[in-house]
């Protein structure tokens, strides 16, 4: 059921708007003794899903009893961190998904029917796992909240995901990625309807109906000043909610270019960028828009490490970013990679296939650790006085004569050349 829809490409919903729509909201659904919040983590602070979450907790009160942040595999958020996303929602309801230990599996995706979706490529069933809380904690209300934006393994990021991948266990998270990386990213990108999202889909309909989940979704675009804004909004309990955010996302945050870009500078939030497991959205949102033998320059100042989790950090500093056949050949062949499949899949969304290069400008790591991984290497404090983020502008710029195209933060949309997509 849709319980409230609004949005478009040039609406601007205010922080007043988001207020009303959710007391109206949760005023439908009346009386609540016991919920949970499922908002996401830092990395997508951007959301306005911590001002959503601090909005629920003030209508609920001492009702709202827990909040589980989506971190999939990130680390735990930090206090500060949740202050600043959060503002001044009681940092006790917190808590830390543990995506090795506090899982249960409330059923399994037939191989046939992933094998089916994938046109043959991966054959294996698929475990829908979710935090224990959302089924031992006694809920009659979860709100699942966060961002609906093109996204490299599910095509389209949120719905579902937010729950099977935010909050899932090792083997779901492992395998859902696997089977994007294997169908090809390109294949999958800024498409709703994918087979990822249709493996979600089937353990919603089959193993999660029973949990009172509420999905409340923002689109998140910029206005004429460059700040960010709610375009849209929609809440609902199937997905309906999700393909209207969906359809309205691909107009916000999908930029069509009508040629292919040589040179692309891109800026990462140190406060929002510490690893390449997330940096490298620069890699994924733009791959579609860069020309063959074009240039990625990546500009990372908050980069410390390549993998948030410790044994996927090791692995990708072990293999590093290679092409996708050496991967699935390594992946074969070796049972740490065997068993890490996300792992295995994040090295293949990392790779440029040798089609163009990839120069990261890290602040916290070496030149010799970020050439162990098969990216190129300039210093920071160099390139960013070139390209200054201060200076630049989204879009197309003019640097020393070279025209370059640069992108503040790729988190928030998804670019590519016309003729490489056929939505």
């Amino acid at each position: 059921m849709l319980y409230f829809s609004r949005g478009s490409k040039t609406d601007v919903i205010t922080s007043v708007d988001l207020k009303q729509i959710l007391a109206e909201t949760f005023a439908k659904l009346g009386m609540r003794k016991k919920v949970l919040a499922i908002p996401p983590d830092f990395t997508r602070f951007h959301s306005f899903a911590g001002l959503l979450t601090e909005m629920s907790w003030e209508y609920y009160g001492e009702k709202l009893t827990d909040i589980l942040p989506a971190l999939g595999t990130h680390v735990a958020m930090s206090d500060t961190e949740i202050k600043t996303m959060f503002g001044k929602t009681p940092q006790s309801l917190f808590r830390v998904h543990d995506w090795r230990n506090d899982i249960v599996t409330v059923g399994e995706v037939p191989s046939e029917f992933v094998k089916e979706q994938t046109n043959g490529k991966v054959d294996y069933k698929w475990p829908a796992q979710v935090n224990k809380l959302l089924v031992n904690g006694g809920f009659d209300l979860i709100l699942s909240i966060g961002q609906v934006v093109p996204h490299e393994v599910i095509g389209m990021a949120n719905y579902n995901k937010n729950i099977f991948v935010g909050t899932g266990g090792v083997e779901g998270i492992n395998k859902s990625h696997f089977v994007g990386a294997a169908y090809g990213m390109e294949n999958i990108m800024g498409r709703a309807d994918n087979p990822v999202r249709r493996i979600l889909n089937y353990a919603s309909d089959n193993f999660t109906k029973h949990l009172p989940i509420l999905y409340i979704q923002t689109v998140v675009g910029k206005d004429d000043t460059g700040k960010l804004v709610v375009r849209g909004i929609y809440i609902g309990n199937d997905i309906e909610c999700f393909n209207r955010a969906a359809e309205l996302s691909l107009e916000v945050n999908f930029k069509m270019l009508d040629k292919p870009l040589k040179k692309v500078v891109v800026y990462l939030d140190p406060s929002e960028f510490k690893s390449t497991w997330l940096g490298n959205k620069s890699i994924y949102r733009t791959r579609m828009a860069i020309a063959d033998d074009g240039e990625l320059i990546v500009l990372a100042p908050g980069l410390k490490e390549f993998g948030e989790d410790k044994q996927i950090d090791a692995l990708i500093r072990k293999y590093g970013y290679v092409n996708t056949p050496k991967i699935l050949e390594l992946t074969e062949k070796n049972d740490d990679l065997k068993n890490n499949l996300s792992a295995t899949a994040h090295l293949i969304h990392g790779s440029t296939e040798g089609r163009f290069n990839v120069t990261y400008c890290p602040g916290n790591l070496t030149e010799q650790e970020i050439r162990q991984v098969n990216f190129n290497y300039a210093p920071l404090n160099e390139m960013i006085t070139k390209y200054n983020p201060e200076t630049l502008k989204d879009g197309y710029n003019t640097v020393d004569g070279e025209n370059i195209f640069y992108i503040s933060n790729p988190a928030l949309g998804l670019w590519a050349f016309r003729d490489r997509f056929t939505h």
